[in-house]
């Protein structure tokens, strides 16, 4: 088994990252694990304090947990993995079955920022992005798919997103294997990952 952590701020483009590889590997062999899904159970406060929680900190982050599934699914033991709604702000009741493959991608923005799930990854990449781009991806992706204004968004990557991407996200550069440049489709990168992932199976 191969785990591989995909870190980078907020609208890097981690997730086309995940898709370029997902797709070179069979279906069959590879399952991906969303940060967003770990963030701590937050059903004991009310709506609107769990409005005024800070996500983009680690202690957001349930790693407990999420150290526990990746464990498990090493072993070759199945998980459920919970699902969390953004609209919420809070996980749901349901959980997804996810069972051990040959690759498993986790990726976020914080997967590098806690050592003992860092250890876990035999393969560490950071996506790196011009900080106005990652901005303009947040609103496109908060407006039309979370439902927030473009207030909130704004006031939200001013006061929270921004400062934690420099206090904790973008340091975890050091502790990557390799860094993908992505304003745009970097596909020689890419390549160099799809290559190391080919000979780790085999």
């Amino acid at each position: 088994m191969l785990i591989i952590g995909i870190a980078g701020g907020t609208g890097c483009g981690k997730t086309t990252v995940v898709k370029q590889i997902v797709n070179e590997l069979p279906e069959n062999e590879v399952c991906v694990i969303s940060q967003d899904s770990y963030y701590k159970d937050t059903s004991h406060l009310r709506y609107e304090e769990r409005t005024r929680i800070n996500f983009d900190h680690p202690q957001s982050i349930d790693f407990e947990l999420l150290g526990v599934h990746l464990d498990a699914l090493r072993k070759g033991e199945t998980i459920e993995q919970p699902v969390y709604s953004f609209v919420e702000h809070n996980r749901t009741k349901e959980t997804v079955k996810t069972e051990p493959s040959k690759v498993i991608i986790v990726e976020g923005i914080l997967i590098l920022t806690n050592p003992q799930i860092r250890d876990m990854f035999d393969i560490k990449i950071y996506v790196q992005t011009d900080s106005d781009e990652r901005l303009i991806r947040r609103l496109k992706r908060d407006i039309a798919e979370r439902g927030r204004d473009m207030e909130e968004v704004l006031d939200r990557y001013q006061n929270t997103l921004k400062p934690m991407h420099q206090q904790f996200i973008d340091p975890t550069k050091e502790f990557a294997d390799l860094i993908i440049p992505n304003n745009n489709y970097n596909n020689v990168a890419i390549d160099i990952v799809r290559t190391i992932v080919k000979e780790r199976l085999n």
